[in-house]
Formats: structure tokens, C-alpha cells, sequence
């Protein structure tokens, strides 16, 4: 039957993401920017850079004002850890092999002072490791969403085949009972045959009896006829 293996299929696939589990690991890491190569951090995510692009455009802009159109993507007015930052922060992606590169960083020169850089730093170390965090989540969610139809489409499989399975006893406790019924009405039609058969063979009889006494009484009339001729 095709619906028993397209739910194994399903079940395989549902338990294979739950098996697989996502670490989120930053690490350090330089991109040309403006033509300087400067330090930034990055995570490295099992996605195409289509789908990482999208998600990390708006994970960033969830906290800061972008500018598009260009490679890399230029955020101003940054709010990090409650302080809101003119100067200008770089993120971009790289695609890689099979995964997808998520940077971001600053060029300390275009900040105001060395510390200020330097703290921003810290947390965009931090910005980081959320976003991964995040990527992996909303894929997973997107996986968990898929299971819970797949569930669904197994309960409502599952629900019909319980309601086929109480019609179709219904209808073979109406089967046994109609069953019973014919059973009785064949042992009396048997019964009935027998009788008609045993009635039939006593008519027989009965008839052979009636043309012997017929043929009896017209030999009667016949004599009697010819005594009555001879009176005169």
C-alpha cells in the first residue's frame, strides 16, 4: 500500500532533524573592506547565501538602520547593549563549499576613539553568535512546522482508518446476524422441501388410488346400464 511507505518516509525524515543538532561557533575572521583588510568575526551556517543573506539582513536590521545596494551592507545608527552608534558597522556573506560565511566588522579608524571600537567590538562578537543562533532556530522552526503537518496528515490518516475500521465491523456484525438469518430460513426451506416433497409423493399415491376407484365405479354404471336395457 502507498500510504504505510509515505509516512515511513516521513517519520525517517522527521527523525533524522531530530537527531541533528547545530553549535554555533564564532570565530575571528578578515574581509576586504573598502580596500583594507580588517578583523571582524564571523560564523560559518549550512545554508545557500541566498538563504543567510536574507536572514541576516533581517536579523540586522532588527537593531540598526542599513544601507543596500552595495557589497558590503553598511549599518549606521546601531543600537548595541542599550547605546545607539553613528559610526558606521560591515557585514557581508561569502559562500564557501557547502556552507555560507556571515561577517560583520568595523574599520577602528572611522570610530571616534579606540575604546569605543573596542567595546563595540565585544558585543558584535556577541551579535554574532545570536545570529547563528537565530539562522539555525528559525530553520529548525521551519522544520518543526513541516513535522507538525506531517503529524497531522498521519492523525486525519489515522482517523479515517479507525472510522473504516467501526464501519466495517458494523458491517460484518450486520453480515454475521444477516447470516444467522439466512441459515434459519435455509434449514426451514429445507424442512419445507422435505414436506412438499413427502405431500406431492402422497398425492401421487392418492391419485393412482382415485383413477383405480374411477375405473371401478365407471365398470358399475356400465353394468347397471345393461340391466337396465334388458327390462321390459
Amino acid at each position: 500500500m502507498k500510504a504505510p511507505k509515505k509516512f515511513a518516509l516521513i517519520l525517517f525524515t522527521v527523525l533524522s532533524c531530530a537527531a541533528f543538532a547545530q553549535t554555533v561557533k564564532v570565530s575571528k575572521e578578515s574581509s576586504r573592506i573598502k580596500g583594507d583588510q580588517i578583523e571582524g568575526f564571523a560564523v560559518e551556517l549550512e545554508g545557500t547565501q541566498d538563504e543567510v543573506s536574507a536572514a541576516f539582513s533581517k536579523y540586522l536590521k532588527s537593531f540598526s538602520k542599513m544601507k543596500f545596494g552595495a557589497s558590503p551592507m553598511t549599518l549606521t545608527e546601531t543600537v548595541l547593549g542599550g547605546t545607539s552608534y553613528k559610526s558606521p558597522i560591515y557585514a557581508t556573506t561569502k559562500e564557501r563549499d557547502k556552507t555560507t560565511l556571515a561577517w560583520i566588522g568595523l574599520k577602528p579608524s572611522e570610530w571616534g576613539s579606540a575604546d569605543e571600537a573596542e567595546k563595540v567590538n565585544k558585543e558584535l562578537e556577541r551579535v554574532m553568535y545570536e545570529f547563528g543562533v537565530r539562522f539555525y532556530r528559525d530553520k529548525i522552526q521551519v522544520d518543526v512546522e513541516e513535522s507538525l503537518k506531517a503529524l497531522q496528515a498521519v492523525e486525519r490518516q489515522q482517523q479515517r482508518l479507525q472510522t473504516e475500521n467501526r464501519n466495517l465491523t458494523i458491517r460484518l456484525e450486520n453480515n454475521e446476524k444477516e447470516k444467522v438469518q439466512l441459515e434459519k430460513s435455509l434449514e426451514v426451506n429445507k424442512l419445507e422441501n422435505l414436506s412438499l416433497l413427502t405431500k406431492i409423493e402422497q398425492n401421487k399415491k392418492s391419485q393412482d388410488s382415485v383413477a383405480v376407484a374411477a375405473e371401478q365405479i365407471k365398470k358399475v354404471v356400465e353394468l347397471h346400464k345393461e340391466k337396465q336395457k334388458k327390462v321390459n
